[in-house]
């Protein structure tokens, strides 16, 4: 007989930052009033820690599809200040990680931007061993750098050494390049531990609702679904 398919509460459930983090709440809004996203976006942890515990798979559907669960800046100023010992930003965690898997994520502005995070910051991990490369901060992905940046980029090497930086040298040290053993063992650890499983659903999701919303997609940084997600901002999650 073919195994009943689990809902959605139920694989919350085997998320450990569910169980670590979800201990009756009752209610009483105290991780609300500590929360600082909460005083900038329409963002309500005892709402959310109150939907998880109905155990309503289609509130919790919703949920999944919303902008609200990637407004946590996971803080956890609401673990010092829950009378119950609930952890809403654990339980956020456990959320964002089952939106992906589901491919819900891509139903909202916030959650479609995880395809800018896994190729800005996840490739460049497995790539280069650092989060964030220096020759990938270009003023293309980062006006805010200001013209005077490219200067910068222009005159990398004399300006990281200066700052005792090893730039691409292969020794010790800040921007040292990291050998290809090492980046070997990072894709192990990312293969093992299912991070290139979980990249690899971000990517397809993606594909699909970029077909979905008429939008070209390829796997540079250049197609128009990236730019779109990179870029966008509808500002409907902020408080007015």
């Amino acid at each position: 007989m073919e195994e009943k398919r689990k809902g959605l509460y139920e694989r919350l459930l085997e998320d450990i930052h569910v169980q670590d983090g979800l201990n009756a709440c009752i209610n009483c809004g105290t991780c609300t009033a500590i929360c600082p996203a909460a005083m900038f976006y329409k963002y309500d942890p005892r709402q959310i820690v109150d939907t998880v515990q109905s155990r309503d798979d289609k509130k919790i559907e919703e949920l999944l599809k919303s902008e609200t669960i990637w407004a946590c800046g996971e803080c956890l100023s609401c673990k010092t200040r829950c009378p119950r010992n609930n952890v809403p930003g654990a339980i956020i965690i456990a959320l964002r990680s089952l939106s992906i898997e589901t491919g819900y994520f891509v139903e909202s502005e916030k959650g479609r931007q995880m395809l800018s995070i896994k190729r800005m910051i996840g490739d460049s991990i497995l790539e280069t061993g650092y989060c964030i490369w220096f020759d990938h901060l270009t003023l293309d992905m980062f006006p805010e750098l200001g013209p005077q940046w490219q200067w910068v980029q222009d005159n990398a090497e004399d300006v990281l050494d200066r700052t005792g930086a090893s730039y691409r040298k292969e020794t010790s040290g800040a921007l040292r390049k990291i050998s290809a053993k090492d980046l070997d063992e990072l894709n192990q650890i990312f293969e093992v531990t299912g991070g290139n499983a979980r990249y690899k659903k971000i990517e397809d999701f993606s594909r699909k609702k970029a077909s979905e919303m008429g939008l070209q997609f390829d796997d540079s940084k250049d197609c128009q679904y990236f730019k779109h997600v990179y870029s966008y901002n509808s500002h409907k999650l902020e408080n007015e």
